[in-house]
């Protein structure tokens, strides 16, 4: 077990560190640089195409096939919006204080640009599997596009299958056991702080009825197929989004007074908490360093801007045009980070469980209960237990969503069959989940999603020159009013249908 802990952190320090860090950012600097900063030039464009048509025609599907955008949309907002946008943002302060907040908004500012370029490259490069339904994402666009590059055909071949395995390794426990548990810890600690538990097969007896009521709650939604994962996602993430969103303004609203000065904490200690006093350990060097790493990891665990992840999801709108996917890419780390993440830390910030002047956490308050005592003091018991319940519902979203991300990553690598027995075994391990002790699956998990990013992140530098010319080709056309053919795919055959379909005015 050491050995295994020593050789995670090894691995989580490369994927996590300065590289991993570098190559995130200066990834997102490359997307926005090379798009035209498209996240604020076009802001009007693509918040009228996104948020702007969720009523009309975003939500009508043009491909028998395929799901409509908004419904895409959703989705992918199952995996995205998840214990990140509270434990995610409480950790992040708790370890790199009040300024790793703003290095949130910086991952988040460079990953709508990130997002957006793999949902073009998932879009420009999909397929139709062997059952007529679209199947994208980083494999496809590494495989078939870093694979088109002279002398790069092994190694996107070899990237497209290692972000496959890691991604399904990642799936079972970020995305799968590590959010179950966090579940049930918290429903635990909040209903029954004083149970005993009497044991069964050697697990806790609470601990499996809940694992076993997860279990069966998720596989109606997962073996119903992606449709009706799809379906449930309509309505879930709406309802839970604007429930937490609410419940974030009313706290803030109380603890109106507080608000200008936790605005000027973020920025105070955006270089790390050097006025730490007496608590800090290490160089300025290493406080603003950690405070950075804190920002960015746990912004990229909360809008998984650069995981790749949300791709397979996106890749199966009906729209032919990547770039209009492309901009429900920046709509979801915005809705994601820059709406409920930012809420998540005005509540924390604005409870006094935080020292605004010297960023240190108060005496007998950690990451796992900063948000639960930010609402128990404005409202009681009855605010700790709507934050279970908020944990709750996206931290079960978010196992809906990866269990996709699974199933599509095993039918790259074995076939659709094989994707089927994947998701009986994703389905089996919420039990373990749910009865394990472990933080270890979290910390492995962790890593893995690090490993994930990186392959993703080579495909999207490599097919910048792409990237451009997708853009510009949209900006001409849509936003311009010129007379140019459309670049929609990367298969002639898929290229003329969707051209026929556009002509027909179908987009």
């Amino acid at each position: 077990m050491d050995n295994i802990i020593r050789i995670n952190d090894t691995v989580n320090s490369f994927a996590w560190g300065t590289f991993g860090l570098v190559l995130l950012l200066g990834t997102g600097l490359i997307c926005t640089v090379i798009t035209g900063f498209f996240q604020v030039s076009h802001i009007g464009h693509w918040f009228k195409k996104t948020f702007g048509v969720i009523e009309d025609e975003g939500r009508i599907i043009n491909d028998a096939g395929a799901l409509s955008q908004y419904r895409a949309f959703c989705t992918a907002l199952c995996a995205t919006i998840g214990t990140g946008n509270i434990a995610g943002v409480s950790t992040a302060i708790c370890l790199g204080g009040p300024g790793a907040v703003l290095w949130m908004w910086v991952a988040a500012f460079f990953g709508m640009m990130v997002k957006y370029s793999e949902n073009v490259l998932g879009m420009y490069y999909r397929r139709r599997n062997s059952e007529g339904a679209w199947s994208g994402g980083p494999m496809y666009y590494l495989q078939d596009g870093l694979g088109s590059i002279k002398h790069c055909r092994g190694i996107g071949k070899a990237l497209g299958i290692l972000f496959c395995v890691f991604t399904a390794l990642a799936s079972f426990g970020i995305g799968n056991m590590g959010q179950i548990n966090k579940i049930t810890i918290n429903f635990e600690s909040t209903f029954m702080p004083d149970i005993k538990q009497d044991l069964i097969f050697g697990m806790p007896k609470v601990d499996l009825v809940i694992g076993l009521v997860l279990m069966f709650t998720a596989a109606v939604i997962i073996l119903g197929g992606f449709r009706r994962l799809a379906a449930v996602s309509e309505k879930l993430i709406p309802f839970m989004s604007i429930l937490y969103i609410f419940g974030c303004l009313v706290i803030v609203l109380v603890n109106f007074k507080m608000i200008p000065g936790a605005i000027v904490s973020i920025f105070k200690f955006a270089l790390g908490p050097s006025a730490m006093a007496g608590g800090a350990a290490g160089t300025a060097v290493q406080l603003a360093f950690n405070t950075i790493k804190n920002g960015c990891k746990r912004g990229v665990f909360s809008n998984e801007a650069g995981l790749g992840s949300s791709v397979m999801v996106h890749s199966n709108s009906c729209t032919r045009e990547p770039v209009r996917q492309g901009m429900w890419g920046i709509a979801e780390v915005f809705l994601d980070t820059m709406v409920i993440c930012t809420l998540t830390a005005l509540v924390v910030l604005c409870s006094g469980a935080i020292d605004l002047e010297t960023g240190l956490v108060a005496e007998g308050v950690n990451d796992a209960t900063l948000v639960a005592v930010a609402f128990g003091q404005v409202v009681g018991k009855p605010g700790e237990w709507f934050v279970v319940f908020c944990i709750t519902l996206f931290a079960f979203t978010t196992v809906m969503g990866w269990s996709y991300y699974g199933a599509k990553v095993t039918e790259y690598l074995f076939g659709v069959i094989v994707s089927r027995i994947y998701r009986l075994i994703f389905l089996v391990l919420i039990v373990i989940g749910a009865v394990m002790e472990s933080s270890l699956a979290w910390d492995i998990s962790d890593t893995f999603n690090g490993l994930m990013m990186i392959p993703n992140l080579i495909g999207l530098i490599s097919l910048t020159p792409l990237i451009i010319k997708l853009t510009k080709n949209y900006v001409d056309r849509r936003i311009r009013g010129m007379d140019t053919e459309p670049m929609l795919s990367y298969d002639p055959d898929i290229q003329m249908t969707a051209l026929k379909a556009i002509n027909k005015g179908v987009e």
